[in-house]
C-alpha cells in the first residue's frame, strides 16, 4: 500500500508544495510545530532514511539544504532545525523547522492548526524564496 507521502507525490492527495524536482518534493506540514515547518521527501518510497541508496540519500540532503535556505529567507528565524524521526509515516522524510528558540523543534509540544489560507500564504512565501 502506498504511503500518504507517495499519494501526495502521485497527486492523489493535495499538499502545499514549496519546492519540487524530478526526485524530491518539499511541502508544508499541515500540523506544524511553527509556521514554515516543511517536510522534504524523496519521491521514491522508502520507509527508512538509512535504507536509501547513497545517491538518493545525498540528493535528499542537498535538496533539503536548498529548501532550508528558502525557509530562512521567507520566515523570520534564527536557524532552520533539522529532524529525522520517521516513525509516523513509512516514507523517509526530513523535517525542516524554523527556530527562534530550542522549544520550536520540540515534537512533544502541541501542534498548530493553521487554516488552508494560512498554509497557502506560507507556501507561497517559501516558494518565492526558493
Amino acid at each position: 500500500m502506498a504511503s500518504l507521502f507517495s499519494k501526495i507525490v502521485a497527486g492523489e492527495i493535495p499538499a502545499h508544495k514549496v519546492a519540487e524536482d524530478e526526485s524530491f518534493l518539499a511541502f508544508l506540514d499541515i500540523n506544524p510545530l511553527v509556521e514554515g515547518h516543511v517536510l522534504v521527501i524523496p519521491k521514491k518510497e522508502e520507509d527508512y532514511i538509512f535504507d536509501l541508496d547513497d545517491d538518493t540519500y545525498l540528493g535528499l540532503h542537498a535538496f533539503a539544504k536548498r529548501v532550508a535556505v528558502a525557509i530562512r529567507k521567507a520566515i523570520p528565524c534564527k536557524r532552520v532545525g533539522v529532524a529525522v524521526i520517521g516513525l509516523e509515516i513509512p516514507h523517509a522524510h526530513i523535517h525542516l523547522v524554523p527556530m527562534n528558540q530550542m522549544d520550536d523543534i520540540n515534537f512533544s509540544r502541541p501542534k498548530l492548526h493553521p487554516s488552508g489560507e494560512e498554509l497557502r500564504e506560507t507556501a507561497e512565501k517559501i516558494r518565492a524564496a526558493f
